[in-house]
């Protein structure tokens, strides 16, 4: 319930922020007495395209603490928080990466890691993760997080749905205003858009959102083969890695906050192998078994 809340607090925040944005830089007039300024539209577009990613971006980290409940390690009060600590910070120096935070969080099997650009990081692991794993294959599964920091897979993931956002916008703004015009051909009496042109807008909204969702998600899985690719590099050897796997491929993994939930180390399944942000365990196995095979 507290995730529900709070992704419908952000959201409506964000939403709000964007608007008064957009009227302050005034892309929000782009319906004219003269049609349709696809200038100001794109402009409009861009705005609440990009300012969603991005924003959403910034407030990463604090929110990925808030809705999974991860406590951030200050000071190792335990042989497990120093292990944990000592580790990440090993691999993150192997990366070229500055020290992340570390966090753990109480729930299943998983990890994420989240933050606004590489030098703001966060990894955290969940208390199942490191109670039904080996050190080594814990140590893989940090690896692979660290791999997503050095690759720049948050800031990449938010520009690609920065860009698809700001074509669905557009697009279903172009199309509602058409569909409006066609409707309300010959009434002269109203100049401002109908309610056809509200209705076309919300129905392509949604059409073209699962649609850009897709593409989105494409990049997401292309990004743990990277990952897994990366961890193989760090530690040496893609062993580990597939051991881990294995293991993350008997257990439940734990449901993540939404807004981390591309970043986690697995990921449930969707209805569709299209709308999934992570390949199937068996795909990323045989990725890494195919580039070992080829050294």
């Amino acid at each position: 319930m507290k995730r529900i809340v709070l992704f419908l607090v952000t959201n409506l925040a964000v939403m709000l922020v964007l608007g008064i944005a957009a009227s302050a830089l005034g892309v929000n007039r782009y319906l004219t007495a003269n049609g349709l300024n696809l200038g100001m539209l794109l402009g409009f577009a861009a705005v609440m395209g990009f300012g969603g990613a991005f924003i959403s971006l910034l407030m990463s980290k604090t929110l990925a603490k808030w809705s999974a409940g991860a406590k951030v390690i200050e000071q190792p009060q335990t042989q497990a928080e120093r292990w944990l600590m000592d580790t990440v910070g090993r691999l993150a120096q192997k990366a070229g990466l500055p020290m992340p935070e570390v966090a753990i969080y109480e729930g299943e099997p998983n990890a994420f890691a989240t933050g606004a650009s590489r030098n703001h990081a966060l990894v955290a692991v969940s208390t199942g993760l490191l109670q039904s794993m080996s050190e080594s294959e814990v140590e893989a599964v940090l690896a692979h997080e660290i791999a997503h920091i050095a690759n720049g897979d948050m800031v990449t993931l938010t520009l690609i749905q920065g860009v698809v956002n700001t074509f669905v916008v557009f697009i279903s703004r172009v199309i509602g205003y058409f569909v409006d015009q066609a409707l309300r051909k010959g009434d002269e009496e109203n100049s401002g858009p109908g309610l056809g042109y509200t209705v076309a807008v919300i129905a392509c909204d949604l059409l073209f959102g699962i649609l850009a969702s897709m593409v989105v998600m494409y990049f997401s899985r292309q990004r743990e083969f990277r990952a897994d690719a990366g961890a193989a590099w760090l530690l040496g050897s893609p062993q580990p890695m597939i051991a881990a796997l294995h293991r993350l491929g008997g257990v439940e993994a734990g449901e993540l906050p939404q807004n981390v939930a591309t970043s986690g180390i697995a990921g449930r399944p969707g209805w569709m192998a299209l709308f999934s942000s992570h390949p199937a365990i068996e795909e990323r196995i045989a990725a890494l078994r195919l580039a070992d095979s080829r050294k």
